[in-house]
């Protein structure tokens, strides 16, 4: 017997999602952002599925090195770019694409002697004060990268610090990107998935989608908030599912959990799920939590567990050990075909992780990296 926990990535759900990329930006070539083992989907799992984007993005040398393994020929990015020069020729040789972030790193790589060209992305800080070189040094940079000749083509880039938020953040940036970067002719790449849905006025030659790939909004921390990936056509590529493995019936003023941080209000009937936050279920998630049993709503009751959470079973009083359970996703619980194509009480077709992210005060982003390897993958 295995633990009930299963996270099932459908490889669908991740190819439709890159179609609605596409459609949205179709002068403009994906960049297909797979860093962070793939949002937690598994990175040879999702590139599959996302065979059909022009290019990948990752975080690390070995995971490039992972997909070219696969077999993938499509163009890598290095978001970081190198950290360390006695990289770069196992860059060359994987033929991988470095951001270029400081004029230091143009430096070391116009004198690292290498026998592969490498093509490069030049970053520009316009505003995000995160990584990128400052716009006046662009072209003292391209002048050393220019001077390499083992440094091929030069793409350039820069990120929107508020792409999801409405302002004229994006307007801001994007102004100082042209002005810096005028008459150069050189390929940009600007739009991370907010930006690609919401500014097509920056979608230049490549877009970068990276959250949306996964059915989640780009828009969860912005005035926009209460909107889902299913909102905007997308779907969840990640369900999380379990089993209740035991229920407790709890007198009213007894507590729930550790520090009894829930105190029943009445008499009622409880579940334990099989779910924890050594799983990568937020710790921080209170009471009120949203959850699926029995594809019914209900709510987590105190505090989360290192294996284990409580759900209130008042709303479904005939749940028993074994009833299914949605953490997040498709509310699919059991794979049970009827169900994918019922929707939940809540109004969606499942529980969306925007709503659980939204609850424990966090991002769809870090539920679904934070997904812990112990948690059995299924494909769908």
């Amino acid at each position: 017997m295995t633990r009930p926990l299963i996270a099932r990535v459908d490889s669908a759900a991740l190819a439709h999602n890159l179609g609605v990329a596409r459609a949205a930006a179709p002068h403009s070539k994906i960049l297909a952002v797979v860093k962070a083992d793939a949002y937690g989907h598994g990175l040879t799992r999702t590139a599959r599925a996302l065979r059909g984007a022009d290019a990948f993005a990752v975080l690390r040398v070995e995971e490039a090195a992972q997909l070219r393994g696969e077999g993938y020929s499509h163009p890598i990015v290095l978001l970081e770019g190198f950290f360390h020069p006695d990289e770069l020729p196992e860059i060359a040789r994987l033929r991988l694409r470095p951001v270029i972030h400081r004029a230091d790193q143009a430096d070391i790589l116009a004198r690292t002697k290498l026998n592969q060209r490498v093509d490069v992305w030049l970053k520009l800080n316009t505003g995000m004060n995160r990584l990128g070189i400052d716009p006046k040094r662009l072209p003292e940079t391209l002048t050393t990268l220019r001077a390499a000749p083992h440094v091929g083509s030069i793409t350039l880039m820069t990120h929107f610090a508020s792409a999801d938020e409405e302002n004229d953040s994006v307007e801001r940036q994007l102004a100082r990107f042209q002005e810096a970067t005028r008459n150069l002719g050189l390929p940009a790449s600007l739009a991370n998935s907010a930006a690609l849905l919401r500014h097509p006025q920056s979608h230049a030659d490549w877009v970068r989608p990276g959250i949306m790939l996964y059915g989640a909004s780009p828009f969860a921390s912005s005035t926009l908030a209460d909107q889902t990936g299913e909102d905007i056509g997308l779907l969840p590529a990640m369900t999380l599912e379990s089993k209740l493995i035991g229920i407790q019936f709890v007198h009213r003023g007894e507590g729930v959990g550790y520090g009894a941080r829930y105190i029943a209000e009445r008499d009622m009937k409880i579940g334990v799920v099989a779910c924890g936050y050594a799983d990568g279920y937020p710790r921080h998630a209170d009471t009120g939590t949203p959850i699926l049993v029995d594809n019914q709503l209900t709510r987590t009751l105190g505090r989360v567990s290192m294996d284990m959470l409580n759900v209130d079973l008042t709303p479904i009083p005939t749940a028993h050990v074994g009833s299914p359970v949605t953490l997040w996703g498709s509310g699919a619980v059991g794979g049970s075909a009827d169900l994918r194509n019922r929707r939940a009480p809540c109004g969606c077709s499942g529980l969306p992780v925007e709503h659980v992210a939204a609850a424990a005060g966090t991002l769809s982003y870090e539920l679904l990296t934070a997904l812990a390897p112990r948690v059995r993958v299924e494909e769908t």
